[in-house]
């Protein structure tokens, strides 16, 4: 894994979708500044200790944010609600970046999981 390969993804990745990914990867960032940035299922992931806490994609329609559980959306039920997804992935639009406040959240949550199953 490593910072160029989420470069190179991102580099292939038309605006304004480029510019509200970039921006969702410095906020994951801002919550886990150490994570070891790569690709993992053919999307840019981020690791903590050798767990994913955090990654996101690009699709026609939408960009995903995805916390590689099924549990965390859901955990944040509320707060995730008014967009649309799966108990995997969160979709917002390509021209609207997720509340800063939302991925720490979420990336916290994702953390927490990974704490709790040691």
């Amino acid at each position: 894994m490593s910072k160029e390969e989420v470069d190179a993804y991102l580099a292939g990745v038309d605006e304004p979708a480029r510019a509200t990914l970039e921006r969702l990867r410095k906020d994951i960032l801002s919550v886990v500044p150490d994570a070891e940035q790569g690709i993992s299922y053919r999307v840019p992931a981020f690791r903590m200790k050798g767990k994913v806490v955090a990654g996101f994609a690009v699709f026609k329609t939408h960009l995903s944010y995805l916390p590689f559980s099924g549990s965390t959306i859901p955990a944040l039920a509320k707060e995730t609600a008014a967009y649309g997804g799966t108990k995997s992935a969160l979709h917002f639009p390509h021209d609207e970046p997720l509340p800063a406040s939302l991925v720490r959240r979420l990336v916290e949550t994702r953390l927490g999981e990974i704490g709790r199953r040691g």
